[in-house]
């Protein structure tokens, strides 16, 4: 059932999942609730059999996310909520953003595999301007030109949705409000393809990609993952509390 008060929303309808960071009041800052809520939704994606297609977005028109909430006492660990990190997602995914996209949520836009902007909408990534931040922003100088790349990271200003479509940032700039629909139409036109050659091509291009040293850092991350979510992982500790042998069924 829908929750419109979840820091993160599911909706899946026709094939298309919408996975919203639902925190507008916050400009849909990321604090742990998002983290544990998004890191969810990935794995619910992956495993659904109905969902081909996922459309990240943000509620409301001032920001797709501003990054870490400013209450947090320590950064995000993006690792852990960003698709194709800790969580492996081999379906495509497309962003939906409009207004500000701040700090790592650039991240998650740039481990999308298309990206959908409302005029107006701004990029910056201004770590560097207060004093901490993440690794894996790095990957950004193998999917745009490395002196944009440095240039993001190291001046920390914004640059619009206009030099984002130029340098291959962004696939569609769209009137506002329109960002979701359009991302959602692009979606169900994709849910009409080949779900296995699909998944095919994000594999091949994922091997192909170069990967910071932060993203590298969550293979193994992404192996504890999986046993830790497991029924076996489940069985084993409650065999160790009730002193009994596990009954173990690969799964």
């Amino acid at each position: 059932m829908l929750d419109e008060n979840d820091v993160v929303i599911y909706e899946s309808r026709d094939g298309v999942a919408t996975i919203t960071i639902n925190r507008p009041k916050q400009m849909n800052s990321i604090d742990t609730a998002v983290e544990d809520r998004l890191a969810h939704a990935w794995r619910r994606f992956n495993a659904s059999k109905e969902d081909r297609v996922a459309v990240l977005t943000g509620a409301g028109e001032r920001a797709f996310s501003a990054g870490r909430d400013r209450n947090m006492t320590e950064p995000p660990d993006y690792r852990r909520f960003t698709p194709g990190a800790v969580i492996p997602v081999d379906k495509p995914i497309i962003a939906a953003v409009s207004g500000w996209v701040i700090g790592g949520a650039i991240t998650l836009v740039q481990t999308a595999d298309l990206c959908v902007a409302a005029e107006g909408t701004r990029f910056m990534f201004p770590e560097s301007k207060v004093g901490f931040g993440g690794g894996m922003i790095a990957s950004i100088a193998g999917r745009i030109p490395h002196k944009i790349a440095m240039e993001l990271m190291l001046l920390g200003e914004e640059i619009s949705v206009e030099r984002a479509y130029d340098v291959g940032f962004v696939n569609r700039i769209v009137p506002v409000g329109q960002h979701l629909s359009v991302a959602q139409e692009m979606a169900r036109r994709m849910t009409k393809n080949s779900p296995i050659v699909m998944r095919m091509f994000k594999r091949f291009v994922s091997d192909v990609l170069p990967r910071s040293a932060v993203e590298q850092s969550a293979i193994p991350m992404r192996e504890l993952d999986v046993m830790s979510n497991s029924e076996d992982f489940q069985e084993g500790v409650a065999a160790l509390r009730e002193k009994r042998q596990p009954n173990f069924q690969d799964k």
